[in-house]
């Protein structure tokens, strides 16, 4: 009997800090900003999983950042400058050709990541470090879930147009309003799921749940992504779990909590 190994890859990469120049800013909805960064320091950057994060250093104070030294008990500041605000984004694209890394940002409340975003100009500097790691999602599934709210859109995205061709996948995805749906490349087919908000707070209410509960699962073995509110991730884990998936080919991820301040 074959034996197919659906084990994810967890590869360990190189920590580094970069400096990057903003090139432009492009509002790809009302509620998300793509940021395109560039700087020779993203030589040798690697982003292999669909779900990286990096961390984006924002100064506290409003002044230009200074590299930090590295310790072995982490990132150390000068001094006299203020501790930064640190927040974790998912790459969205990577070019390596033309150095060019874009980052999206969604555009609500006034955290430090999101008023930074909505200020972003053509010429301003961002500090970055990382990833750290990352985990690939084998292409011996035969179909993929994906579920999650605007602030996992960059991971979704990147999963969708990542996915292995012609393998099905099914996608339910929560946004403020209609206006706020992106499109995807992709050689897979995906059936896409939107759920759009109007006006109800987000994370109030579950309104995934209910709508993955109306839907039906192709056949064979699948692997599902969960990001977006943490209680969402983690009852929509016990959905799925319920419904036959293995917990060990489900990712649950909990980006932010509702009641909790932060971007």
């Amino acid at each position: 009997m074959e034996v197919i190994n659906r084990s994810l890859e967890r590869i360990r990469l190189e920590t580094r800090i970069r400096i990057l120049d903003v090139v432009s800013v492009v509002d790809l909805t009302p509620h998300m900003r793509r940021i395109r960064l560039t700087g020779p320091e993203l030589e040798g950057f690697q982003s292999p999983g669909h779900a990286d994060h990096i961390k984006v250093f924002l100064p506290s104070d409003g002044k230009p950042l200074p590299r930090p030294e590295r310790h072995p008990d982490g990132l150390v500041w000068p001094d006299e400058v203020a501790k930064p605000f640190v927040r974790e984004y998912t790459p969205r694209y990577f070019d390596a050709e033309t150095l060019t890394l874009d980052l999206d940002f969604v555009l609500h409340g006034n955290g430090p990541a999101a008023g930074w975003a909505a200020a972003a100009r053509p010429g301003d500097q961002l500090m970055i470090g990382g990833p750290r790691g990352s985990i690939r999602v084998p292409e011996a599934f035969d179909w993929y879930f994906i579920a999650g709210d605007e602030t996992a859109l960059p991971a979704i995205g990147r999963r969708i147009e990542e996915l292995p061709a012609n393998k099905p996948a099914i996608a339910i995805i929560e946004v403020p309003e209609a206006a706020d749906e992106q499109r995807f490349e992709t050689g897979s087919p995906v059936e896409i799921h939107w759920i759009h908000r109007n006006g109800r707070e987000a994370g109030a209410d579950n309104l995934i749940l209910p709508a993955v509960a109306e839907i039906g699962f192709p056949a064979g073995v699948g692997f599902a992504f969960v990001a977006g509110e943490a209680q969402m991730a983690k009852a929509l884990r016990h959905h799925l779990v319920a419904r036959g998936f293995n917990n060990d080919y489900i990712r649950a991820a909990g980006y932010w909590l509702r009641g909790e301040a932060g971007d």
